[in-house]
């Protein structure tokens, strides 16, 4: 599948901005780790797109959707990191790509919302501050910390310095993710 493809099928289901962004930051944290880790960048990449694409326009059946058109499409590597990117579901993490997507989930729509706090925004985004955010069960109470822990853990990576390799896959697409500092200044 290409990217292109992949953009199409997300369009299809996901009209939502917020969802809309959720995908494409976690495209490119799993297109970033996929080169530190010598993967397939467009595989990772596309699968993160397309992880929550179904999820919109169906949500009482989210993932099966998204997952059956990728397996109609012969794309059962993709379908099955997406069949379990939450653990609660009980699909084995068998593959780096598994491992990956439940890795870079959470935790990076967790970076986001810690960063939408924020004046600075990405810039100067601190792994220390995300670790401090994470405590306080009331921000982003939607994000299951214990999904974060679990995919760092199934990743083989320390959580602070995940959580600073997201950050920096994220900053130079800063613009694009709308998380550009925001002016303070008074006229």
């Amino acid at each position: 599948m290409t990217r292109e493809e992949a953009i199409q099928t997300l369009q299809h289901y996901t009209k939502g901005d917020s969802l809309l962004r959720h995908a494409r930051t976690v495209e490119l944290v799993m297109r970033a780790y996929a080169q530190k880790l010598n993967q397939d960048p467009e595989l990772w990449g596309n699968t993160g797109l397309l992880h929550d694409a179904d999820y919109e326009a169906h949500p009482t059946q989210h993932p099966h959707v998204i997952t059956q058109l990728l397996r109609e499409r012969g794309e059962e590597e993709m379908a099955h990191a997406i069949s379990g990117h939450y653990s609660r579901w009980g699909v084995p993490h068998e593959s780096l790509l598994d491992k990956g997507l439940l890795g870079c989930d959470e935790i990076t729509g967790f970076v986001v919302a810690c960063a939408q706090v924020r004046p600075q925004r990405l810039e100067g985004l601190e792994a220390k501050s995300v670790l401090k955010k994470l405590k306080q069960a009331s921000f982003a109470a939607s994000v299951d910390r214990g999904e974060v822990r679990l995919g760092a853990e199934l990743m083989g990576v320390d959580l602070a310095e995940h959580i600073a390799f997201i950050i920096q896959a994220l900053q130079p697409h800063a613009q694009e993710l709308d998380l550009l500092p925001v002016s303070t200044e008074v006229s």
